[in-house]
């Protein structure tokens, strides 16, 4: 069985950075697009960023674009989140999933984790 296992998240001061990792088990995911999705308290799950085409495409939120950046390492079968100039409203639980865009935007395909907390404080 796929499963995901997200980890890195933590308390970090606004202005500091986070690096967050997406290792999957099962499956090999090499081929498809993975992404990063957050959730805040009381709010719902959103889109923040992903890899499409193997490696090479990336698509931001624009909340995060040119603060945070995604990359993957196939050998690892891991997807990384490396997260900077960290601001008080990035605090959420961070997900990671294999993705697909629909007219509604990305969303998360496959079974979701437990996700990272990620904690900014003031």
């Amino acid at each position: 069985q796929v499963q995901l296992v997200e980890s890195g998240g933590g308390l970090v001061q606004a202005g500091g950075s986070l690096r967050l990792s997406c290792t999957a088990s099962g499956r090999t995911f090499s081929n498809f697009p993975m992404g990063w999705f957050r959730q805040a308290p009381g709010k719902e799950r959103e889109f923040v960023a992903v890899l499409a085409n193997g490696g090479g495409t990336t698509y931001y939120a624009d909340s995060v674009r040119g603060r945070f950046a995604i990359s993957r390492d196939n050998a690892k079968n891991t997807v990384y989140l490396q997260m900077n100039s960290l601001k008080q409203e990035d605090t959420a639980v961070y997900y990671c999933n294999t993705v697909r865009l629909s007219t509604t935007g990305w969303s998360g395909i496959g079974s979701w984790g437990q996700g990272t907390q990620v904690t900014v404080s003031s």
